[in-house]
């Protein structure tokens, strides 16, 4: 028998049901990091709105404290990007992304750097000079600098951060922090070592949990996620613990049997996503939560993602925080004509959302643009 076909609609509810979008959840910061396997983090600020529009009660504090406790950490994983995530899930992902992030790098335009280097070599270096104390990446680069003065500091440093499994030490990334970041050794600032490369049972582990956070997903979509290669033989062999679907184009679709998949009427109330956020960066297509007419309007030619607004639980806008010593404005620019009702809910959560980050600014004001339809 053919698996049972879901539509966008469908595949949209069941995604905002597990990212908290339809409802926002009780859980701490650390559990909801945990959930969504972490939170998109170039950037220091988007990750406190990310919890902040998925928590029922969320103070900027609360997550820079779990940062500074350790309790969840800055570092490079999936896709060789920058993300929050819990301590322990650290331990458990690095091991299984290590190889991807190793091929990220010789695969990268930056490979030129590795001509003559001995790699091992490099990587105890690097870890030796981060032992004595955490270092930024410039400083990281002049401490290599002796003994390979041959090849450029920086693309050493960047090397040795790829390699070796490193985290940012707070402030870096804690709200309004744009300063450089320093690192410190995994084994440092976490207290146990991180395996090399993870065991099968590790990175099926990974898998499913994608499918949790993410799912209904293809092979394509945890690829897109991960980095990880040969998804599809993953999921074939765990196929007799997944239910199986089909999208509206027919690729497999995989789930966990228990998670949530919500009847597609359910209602979906308006949302403000930040920059990066990862309902926007999970799949290959985009299609449960973007019309890919608007592509152009979210992603920009250089990588950036908008912060985007959802009405009926697809982007329908994008928004923009801005502040001055006095005057917090967040400006919401719809892609269509809201509906009263609509432009009254995000009116709310933009008010929301300025009580929470700009409680010290003594104005707070809501603008809504002109309708811009992109072309």
């Amino acid at each position: 028998m053919s698996p049972p076909q879901l539509s966008a609609l469908a595949l949209n509810r069941a995604l905002l049901a597990r990212q908290s979008l339809l409802e926002r959840s009780a859980q701490s910061p650390l559990a909801m990091v945990e959930r969504l396997l972490g939170l998109q983090a170039q950037a220091p600020n988007p990750p406190y709105l990310g919890l902040w529009t998925r928590l029922q009660d969320f103070a900027l504090d609360d997550l820079t404290q779990a940062m500074r406790e350790r309790r969840i950490v800055r570092a490079t994983m999936m896709r060789g990007t920058l993300h929050l995530v819990g301590a322990d899930d650290y331990r458990a992902l690095r091991p299984v992304l290590q190889p991807v992030l190793q091929r990220l790098s010789l695969a990268s335009g930056h490979a030129k750097a590795l001509k003559g280097l001995d790699l091992h070599a490099l990587r105890r270096a690097g870890f030796d000079a981060l032992r004595a104390a955490p270092l930024s990446a410039t400083a990281l680069g002049e401490a290599l600098r002796a003994q390979w003065p041959q090849h450029d500091c920086d693309e050493l440093a960047r090397l040795v951060r790829n390699l070796e499994p490193l985290v940012h030490v707070p402030p870096a990334g804690t709200w309004d922090w744009h300063k450089p970041a320093a690192f410190a050794t995994a084994l440092d600032w976490l207290g146990a070592a991180i395996a090399d490369a993870p065991d099968e049972d590790a990175v099926d582990a990974m898998a499913l949990r994608y499918l949790g956070a993410f799912g209904p997903a293809s092979a394509r979509d945890l690829a897109a996620w991960s980095g990880l290669a040969a998804t599809n033989q993953r999921l074939q062999r765990l196929r007799s613990r997944l239910c199986v679907f089909r999208d509206e184009d027919g690729s497999e679709l995989f789930d966990l049997p228990d998670a949530p998949r919500p009847p597609p009427e359910l209602p979906a109330p308006p949302r403000l996503l930040p920059e990066f956020d990862n309902v926007l960066l999970a799949h290959a297509r985009r299609a449960r939560i973007l019309d890919e007419a608007l592509r152009p309007a979210v992603f920009s030619r250089n990588g950036l993602v908008a912060a985007t607004v959802l009405v009926d639980g697809f982007v329908a806008g994008v928004w923009k925080l801005q502040r001055d010593a006095r005057t917090a404005v967040l400006t919401i620019s719809p892609f269509r004509r809201l509906a009263a009702a609509e432009r009254a809910e995000l009116e709310a959560q933009a008010a929301d959302c300025l009580r929470v980050v700009a409680a010290d600014r003594e104005r707070h004001e809501i603008h809504f643009a002109r309708v811009q339809r992109p072309v």
